[in-house]
C-alpha cells in the first residue's frame, strides 16, 4: 500500500518533474502533485492547496528557488523546502541553506530524495509539536491575564496585627470545600492548605507583607482537602500601613492557574529529554569505538589461547565487562532514539500471549499475571524484539515494585486520540493508536519521581541495584516508534504504564530471525577500508586482511578519493564509517560511486544518526554494521554484500 504525499513541484521541465514523481513511487509514495513554475501559479497553489513538501528547481525562466523560498515564507507555511537541481554549485547551496532550504539534491542523484523528504517531515512534526505546546502555554497566559484584569474580588482579608484573615467561599471552593463546612469568618486560612504547606505559604505572604511594594503578585502550591495539588497566583495589595511604613492590612484574590503550570511543565520536560538524547547520542558514538577495539582484540586472542592457558580467564573477564558496556550504550542509544530498528507489521496480542511464559519465570511465582487483550486489535509498526524490551524492562521494575507480591495486568486496546487528549498532552498528534498498558499492584510513585522516571541514570533503587536506564530505554523505543507513553501511579495505589503506538491497515509480517553460522569463509576481492578511529581501523583491517582480502586503508575521506583516483584496478567494496570530520560517510560513497562505477558499500557506526535512518529504520537498499561489532559479524556482512548479484 502506498503512502499519500501531498507534493508541490516548482519545476519548468514537465520530463524532469515526473523523474521526481517516478523517484518517490519506487521508494513506496502515492504522490498527489502539482507542478508550478511561476511566482503566481505557486502563490495561487499554496493559497489553494495543503502541501506537505515543496521540490523546487534552482534556477527556471524568469523564477528561482530564492523567489519561491520567500513566498512560502510570506504565506507563513513551515514545509520542508528542497532544491532539487542539476546545476547549484556548494556556494549557491550554502546560501540557499542559509535563507532557509532544508536540503539540496542533484537531479543525477536521486536517490537522496526520499531519505532526505522523510527526514524534513519528521523535523517539521518535531517543530510542529513544540509550537502548539509553546502556544498551548501562550493561550494559557493570555486567559490568565483576562482574569486578572476583570478580576477585582477580594478573596481573602487578612489583618496583619491580630492575624486574623475573612476567607471568602469563592477562595475556599477553589480549594475544594463546600459551603456548608465553612464558618463565616476563619481565624487563619492556614486551616485550608495542607499542614506542611502552610508554614511554609505563611511565611511567603509575610516576606510580601514586609516589603516595600504596595501591590505584589505571586505563586503558591497548595494542596486542596481532598489532596489535589493547585497552583495559586496571588494579586495581593497592601491597603493599610503604620507610620513606619510597615503593613497592617492587604486584600487579595487567588486565581487558579494550575493548567498553565502543567502546561508549562510538560514542556520543559520535552525539551529537557530532548537535550539529554542528544547528549546520549554523541556520548555512544565514543563509547562504542572504544569498546569495538576492546572486544574485538580480545576475540581475535582468545582465539589463539589454548582452553588451559593462566592468561584466558583474564581475557573473558575483559570481554564480560565490554559485554555490560556494550548493553549500557545500547541502551543510551535507545534512549536517543539512534538505535537501528527492525520494524514490522504485528499485532501486540500475539507478542505478549509468546512473552508471558518468560515473564512467569522472570518475575517469580508469587506475582500473579493477567492478561486483557482486546479479541478485535489493530495492527502496529514495531520492532518485536523492542516490544519485547519494553515488556521485561516493565515486568522487572513492576516486580521490584511488589516485593510481597501482587498482581501484573497486560491490557491491550484500540483507542482514537482526539483533540481533547492532544490539548492536555501537548506533544500527542490525534488519531488511531493501540495502545498497550502493564499495571501493577505496587508501592506506586510520588509526583516527583514521576517526572524524572524517563531520565538516564535516574533510579530509586539503592547504590549498585540498578542504573535507572530501564524505562529510558523504553522512552527512546517507543519515541522512534512513532508512539507516545504516558505513567499513572500515587504512591501506595501501584503504577500503570500506557503506551500508544500509531495503528496501521497493512497486513501482519512473518518475522524471520537469522542466526549467525559460527566459520565465516573469507575471500580475495579489493575493500577500501575507510574509518577515522585509529583503534578501529587497526581492528577491522586486521580482521579482514586475516580472511584473504586485499585491503587498502585509508584515515579520512580526502584520502579515500585520492586511492580511487590514482588507482586503474576496481575496488570490489566500500567500508566506510558514517560520522567522520569533514564528510560523512554517505557522502563519501556518493563521491566515490561516481569514481568508480559498481562499488558496493557496508556503512560502520556506533552513532548512525538520520543518514541511513528514518525513525530508527534502515533506508531501502543500505547496508549498515553497528558498533561494537564482532570479528565474525563483520567477515559475515562483507561476504554477504560481496556475494550478491548486484548493489
Amino acid at each position: 500500500m502506498q503512502k499519500p504525499l501531498r507534493v508541490l513541484i516548482v519545476e519548468d521541465s514537465e520530463d524532469d518533474a515526473r523523474l521526481l514523481l517516478r523517484a518517490l513511487e519506487h521508494q513506496g509514495y502515492g504522490p498527489v502533485s502539482e507542478r508550478v513554475e511561476s511566482a503566481e501559479a505557486m502563490a495561487a497553489a499554496l493559497d489553494k492547496g495543503t502541501w506537505e513538501v515543496v521540490l523546487c528547481d534552482y534556477s527556471m525562466p524568469g523564477f528561482s528557488a530564492a523567489v519561491a523560498l520567500s513566498l512560502l515564507q510570506k504565506a507563513g507555511l513551515d514545509l520542508p523546502f528542497i532544491v532539487v537541481s542539476g546545476t547549484i554549485g556548494e556556494e549557491q547551496a550554502v546560501e540557499m541553506m542559509k535563507a532557509g532550504v532544508h536540503d539540496y539534491i542533484l537531479k543525477d542523484n536521486l536517490t537522496r530524495l526520499v531519505p532526505a523528504i522523510e527526514r524534513e517531515l519528521e523535523e517539521a512534526e518535531n517543530r510542529r509539536q513544540r509550537k502548539r505546546a509553546e502556544e498551548a502555554v501562550r493561550k494559557s497566559e493570555a486567559r490568565l491575564r483576562s482574569v486578572l484584569e476583570a478580576s477585582t474580588d477580594a478573596f481573602w482579608e487578612w489583618n496583619v496585627a491580630t492575624g486574623a484573615s475573612f476567607l471568602s467561599p469563592r477562595w475556599a471552593e477553589l480549594l475544594g470545600y463546600r459551603l456548608d463546612e465553612l464558618e463565616p469568618h476563619v481565624g487563619t486560612w492556614e486551616r485550608l492548605v495542607h499542614p506542611e504547606d502552610a508554614p511554609r505559604v505563611m511565611e511567603e505572604l509575610k516576606a510580601h507583607l514586609e516589603g516595600a511594594s504596595p501591590r505584589f503578585v505571586s505563586e503558591h502550591r497548595v494542596i486542596t482537602k481532598s489532596g489535589e495539588e493547585k497552583w495559586l497566583l496571588d494579586r495581593g495589595k497592601v491597603v493599610e500601613r503604620d507610620a513606619d511604613g510597615k503593613a497592617l492590612r492587604m486584600v487579595g484574590s487567588y486565581i487558579d492557574i494550575s493548567e498553565r503550570k502543567s502546561l508549562e511543565f510538560r514542556l520543559v520536560q520535552a525539551k529537557k529529554m530532548e537535550a539529554v538524547g542528544r547528549l546520549a547520542g554523541g556520548i555512544a558514538h565514543d563509547f562504542n569505538n572504544l569498546l569495538t577495539v576492546i572486544k574485538g582484540f580480545s576475540d581475535l586472542a582468545l582465539e589463539k589461547l589454548d582452553t588451559d592457558d593462566p592468561a584466558r580467564g583474564d581475557l573473558e573477564l575483559i570481554r564480560e565487562a565490554g559485554e555490560k558496556a556494550t548493553d549500557l550504550t545500547r541502551q543510551l542509544l535507545a534512549f536517543s532514539r539512534l538505535q537501528v530498528l527492525q520494524p514490522t507489521v504485528l499485532n501486540l496480542n500475539t507478542v505478549v500471549a509468546e512473552f508471558e511464559t518468560l515473564l512467569h519465570r522472570t518475575i517469580g511465582e508469587d506475582i500473579e499475571i493477567l492478561t486483557v487483550l482486546d479479541p478485535a486489535l489493530g495492527r502496529v509498526k514495531a520492532d518485536p524484539g523492542q516490544v519485547e524490551q519494553i515488556l521485561l524492562n516493565l515486568a522487572v521494575n513492576a516486580r521490584d515494585a511488589m516485593p510481597d507480591g501482587g498482581e501484573l495486568t497486560l491490557e491491550t486496546a484500540n483507542v482514537e486520540l482526539d483533540d481533547a487528549y492532544s490539548n492536555q498532552h501537548v506533544v500527542v498528534t490525534p488519531g488511531h493508536y493501540v495502545m498497550l498498558a502493564v499495571t501493577d499492584t505496587g508501592v506506586g510513585m510520588d509526583e516527583e519521581t514521576q517526572s524524572r522516571i524517563f531520565e538516564p541514570f535516574f533510579t530509586t533503587k539503592e547504590k549498585g541495584e540498578g542504573t535507572g536506564f530501564g524505562l529510558a530505554t523504553i522512552y527512546g523505543i517507543v519515541k522512534q516508534s512513532g508512539g507516545y507513553i504516558w505513567v499513572y501511579s500515587e504512591p501506595r495505589e501501584g503504577t500503570t504504564f500506557k503506551i500508544y503506538l500509531p495503528r496501521v491497515e497493512e497486513e501482519t509480517s512473518t518475522v524471520r530471525r537469522q542466526l549467525a553460522t559460527a566459520e565465516v569463509e573469507g575471500g580475495s576481492e579489493t575493500v577500501l577500508l575507510v574509518e577515522d578511529d585509529e583503534m578501529v581501523r587497526a581492528f577491522a583491517l586486521r580482521v579482514l586482511t586475516d580472511r584473504g582480502y586485499q585491503v587498502l586503508v585509508s584515515a579520512h575521506p580526502e584520502e579515500a578519493l585520492q586511492i580511487c583516483q590514482n588507482r586503474e584496478e576496481s575496488i570490489d567494496l566500500l567500508v566506510t564509517d558514517l560520522v567522520m570530520p569533514g564528510c560523512t560517510g554517505i557522502e563519501l560513497a556518493e563521491r566515490i560511486g561516481q569514481l568508480v562505477p559498481g562499488v558496493k558499500t557496508l556503512y560502520i557506526s556506533g552513532y548512525p544518526g538520520k543518514g541511513v535512518l528514518h525513525n530508527g529504520q534502515l533506508e531501502e537498499h543500505v547496508d549498515f554494521l553497528g558498533k561494537p561489532f564482532s570479528a565474525s559479524a563483520l567477515a559475515r556482512k562483507v561476504r554477504e554484500i560481496l556475494e550478491r548479484g548486484s548493489t
